[in-house]
């Protein structure tokens, strides 16, 4: 008889100690795709961010120009170029909206005023902090028409 006591409260220790491990291990999976899900989407809502600065940039200036017909800046474009690897997602748009940021006040000038020279010493040689990691920002190429292309090398200061 106490036998049979102790295989049924063993049982339910058992029952118990199960279901207590299984909501745990619910709960932890159910918090990394959680997480996962979170992370996602805070890239996704800097990404679209950056495209609204642009975007508002680009249209205050271009509103400022609209009455002239010169040859006039209308969009900039940065191309990164580094290792493969030492960037994440995150880091390249934020070396990106930084240039973007340091060329804005180009936006809806007239092509010809705007001297290559000192397009390439705004960013040549700049270092960037971010994340505890520092980035040294080198210009590669550059197109002026009316986007303004810039090639940057990316390089990780140790």
């Amino acid at each position: 008889m106490a036998r049979v006591k102790s295989r049924k409260i063993g049982y339910i220790i058992n029952l118990l100690t199960g279901i207590i491990i299984g909501a745990i291990s619910g709960v932890a999976i159910l918090s990394a795709i959680t997480c996962h899900r979170i992370d996602v989407l805070y890239e996704r809502i800097a990404a679209l961010e950056n495209t609204i600065l642009d975007k508002n940039a680009k249209l205050e200036n271009l509103e400022k120009s609209i009455n002239s017909k010169k040859f006039v800046l209308k969009d900039i474009e940065v191309m990164l170029l580094f290792e493969k690897d030492s960037l994440d997602e995150l880091e390249t748009m934020h070396i990106k909206k930084t240039v973007k940021e340091k060329y804005s006040v180009l936006l809806g000038s007239e092509v010809k005023s705007i001297d290559p020279e000192l397009i390439v010493l705004i960013i040549d040689n700049r270092i960037l902090k971010m994340n505890g990691k520092e980035f040294r920002l080198r210009v590669n190429r550059l197109i002026l028409t009316e986007t303004l292309k810039l090639w940057i090398d990316v390089g990780m200061i140790e």
